[in-house]
């Protein structure tokens, strides 16, 4: 029985049990062979961009006798994906940078999906900005602790346009660039769901961890509060104009963390 890590399993539970996987950035195939092997997921497509980590997946695969269920790819993120290929994708343990290139290159195939799973290494605030302003509905999220480093997983799927004139008045909003508000607020689709405006806070810790007030986000703030107050003391008698802009730094990050934190007191 294939064991995922803390943050493995975290990424794996997201994915919709029946959908077909499409694995970008696939390293050893962990995920795919453990969703196989607990029938979860039909099958899957294994892909990576490099060839060395792509043969050890094959090799995995392999040993665990699932060539006829999990098919390998060398792939530039989506690049060799077709449309209707699989209906859930992962794409996990990248920096947040990578991740948006990859979904903005791969647009079509990524909008075509009914949901990814994404867990970006670094610039999460940055990822949700992202989504929200380009047509994805992020639909829940979590926070695990892995190792002693702190991870975020989230669940997103492509926002769904009514009609040809609802197209038409999206691309037109994404378009304008002063607009960042509507797109914030969302769009109304065909669920009845929106993306509403998120609060700076929602945005750079994530609205479903802390609406759902997530353990593991409390003690990361905790953390973030503490490290930043033993900080600004060790600074306390120091002064010149570089320890002045770091301690008005410290001070505005440590703002930032008790707006998150409030959220617990609720």
């Amino acid at each position: 029985m294939m064991e995922l890590s803390t943050r493995l399993q975290a990424v794996a539970d997201f994915v919709t049990a029946g959908y077909k996987l499409a694995d970008i950035g696939t390293d050893h195939a962990y995920i795919p062979i453990a969703l196989v092997e607990q029938n979860r997921i039909p099958g899957a497509i294994a892909m990576d961009i490099n060839e060395g980590p792509l043969q050890r997946a094959g090799e995995h695969i392999a040993e665990n006798k699932m060539e006829k269920k999990i098919e390998i790819r060398l792939s530039n993120g989506f690049s060799a994906l077709k449309k209707g290929e699989a209906e859930s994708a992962v794409i996990a343990g990248m920096g947040g940078g990578l991740m948006i290139r990859i979904l903005t290159e791969g647009e079509q195939i990524a909008k075509s999906l009914k949901e990814c799973i994404l867990q970006p290494q670094s610039e999460i605030e940055r990822v949700r900005r992202f989504l929200l302003e380009e047509g994805y509905d992020i639909l829940d999220e979590n926070m695990v602790k892995d190792d002693g480093k702190y991870y975020t997983i989230l669940k997103v799927c492509p926002l769904k346009k009514t009609s040809d004139k609802e197209e038409e008045s999206w691309e037109e909003m994404k378009s304008n660039s002063g607009k960042e508000e509507k797109l914030k607020s969302g769009k109304e689709i065909k669920s009845g769901k929106r993306t509403e405006m998120w609060s700076e806070p929602e945005l750079k810790y994530g609205r479903f961890l802390l609406q759902n007030r997530n353990p593991v986000l409390r003690e990361y703030l905790q953390r973030e509060i503490l490290i930043r107050e033993q900080i600004l003391a060790g600074l306390d008698g120091k002064e010149n104009r570089r320890i002045e802009q770091r301690r008005t730094e410290l001070k505005k990050e440590l703002e930032e963390a008790q707006k998150g934190m409030d959220y617990y007191a609720v």
